[in-house]
């Protein structure tokens, strides 16, 4: 039997692995991912080759002087509103137009423009305005030492975070550097259990439209040939992560040597907004959810670079890669049982949405779940979704980094693979039979009636 599944492990991991399209994704994909990570960057460096020009009109004269110019827009005052700053030929962008005390009637203030006004040209004229506004009504209460004031109160207060150690002691700590790692790692999980799920069933599916599952179980039993799609996937998938991870730790250390700086600093400088990942990966799209949650979660581990080096010091890295590689283990056999089941039970792609619509919405709420769970990572939400084994994968990694009890994740882990053993051999079962019925969309019932089937 042993022999038998090697054997079925062994054409599904080279038959993989030798496809052009394995081949180029896996080549292209480290520098799809660095290219998203600096594209940001280098497109924040393009700037109009010409400054706009904009007129400013002010009755008052109070605030005319504010203006400056920037790298986009070039502002003149002007006496009054022209009529040839309406004309299409003009060489004035935008007119903003002054017409009184600003603190007491914020209506006397508005731009005027031939086409739609920027957004980053309100956004410019809002903040120069509002700054001078808000300075008039607070001297219109003639406080003395106004402006020593204004300048203690509006300094910034960060506060510092620290933990203890085991035996005492004090570590600086960064809340950033570890809600980047859990959620990279989250969505890692959740991209790869998902792409490398339906892998499976798509495979299972081909074989059972072209009949060579047929011909297949005559010499190998139907559990021995379902074991050995997972697990040949499986591999498939681990050879590509492997691959990628080291192509992009190359990639990134050749991009800080030649920047002359380290990797630390090269990500600090790409530092975003973890929440973007939702917006992609909420349409159930794990391509699309991939590239954003890479970009997005890798560029924000780090937020200082000169002391990310210092506080991975004191973040559970083989902890992390430990509980990562687990828990794709166990999330991957979980759904990869259920999607082999799925791709057995149906005769075309059009019939599995039924069955795979369902894990999809679980995934998502997992998905869900996790980024709930960011700003409070032992709370209700987190605790109970990553003991859960069909969400746990995705929101235990999220926990990992922040230091849980060791419990927890043995607690975690167990559950999980407890229930992998169940669903494999429900998979089993729905499996040896549904290879072998074609012509008919299987019911609830029926399945179940394949469950029962001795």
């Amino acid at each position: 039997m042993q022999s038998k599944i090697l054997i079925v492990i062994g054409r599904e991991y080279t038959t993989r692995v030798r496809k052009k399209s394995f081949i180029i994704l896996t080549v292209l994909m480290p520098f799809l991912i660095a290219a998203l990570v600096a594209l940001p960057l280098l497109l924040g460096m393009i700037k109009d080759s010409e400054a706009k020009t904009v007129a400013v009109v002010d009755s008052t004269h109070r605030y005319e002087s504010l203006f400056k110019d920037t790298p986009p827009y070039r502002f003149v005052v002007a006496a009054r509103m022209d009529s040839t700053f309406r004309k299409e030929g003009s060489d004035v962008q935008a007119v903003v137009v002054i017409s009184g005390d600003l603190a007491r009637d914020p209506s006397a203030a508005a731009i005027y423009s031939r086409e739609e006004v920027q957004i980053d040209l309100r956004h410019t004229v809002e903040n120069i305005l509002n700054e001078q506004i808000r300075r008039d009504k607070l001297a219109a209460y003639q406080v003395p030492e106004l402006d020593a004031i204004i300048s203690d109160v509006e300094q910034d207060f960060s506060i510092q975070t620290r933990k203890w150690s085991d035996d005492g002691t004090e570590s600086e700590s960064s809340i950033d550097l570890a809600m980047g790692l859990g959620l990279l790692f989250t969505m890692l999980i959740y991209m790869f259990v998902m792409s490398y799920g339906s892998m499976v069933m798509q495979g299972v599916m081909e074989e059972k439209t072209n009949r060579i599952m047929e011909v297949m179980v005559s010499s190998v039993r139907p559990f021995q040939l379902m074991m050995g799609k997972i697990i040949g996937v499986m591999l498939v998938g681990l050879t590509q992560i492997a691959i990628w991870g080291v192509m992009l730790a190359l990639i990134f250390a050749g991009v800080a040597f030649a920047s002359g700086g380290s990797v630390a600093d090269a990500l600090g400088q790409a530092a975003g907004d973890p929440a973007a990942v939702v917006a992609g990966a909420a349409q159930g799209n794990p391509a699309a959810a991939s590239s954003d949650a890479i970009v997005a979660a890798g560029t924000t581990v780090v937020q200082n670079g000169g002391l990310a080096g210092n506080l991975l010091i004191d973040i559970p890295v083989g902890e992390i890669a430990l509980m990562f590689v687990l828990c794709f283990l166990g999330g991957y056999l979980l759904y990869a049982s259920i999607f082999a089941a799925c791709g057995a039970a149906v005769n075309s792609q059009e019939d599995s949405s039924q069955f795979v619509m369902p894990l999809v919405i679980v995934m998502i709420f997992a998905l869900y779940a996790a980024l709930g769970s960011i700003e409070n990572t032992n709370g209700p939400l987190a605790f109970w979704t990553s003991l859960i084994p069909f969400t746990s994968p995705i929101v235990m990694m999220l926990r990992v980094p922040f230091n849980i009890p060791l419990w927890q994740e043995v607690l975690s882990l167990g559950i999980l693979f407890a229930t992998d053993l169940l669903f494999v051999w429900i998979g089993a079962r729905i499996y040896r039979v549904g290879i072998l019925m074609y012509g008919k969309k299987p019911t609830m019932r029926e399945l179940w009636k394949w469950l029962r089937f001795s």
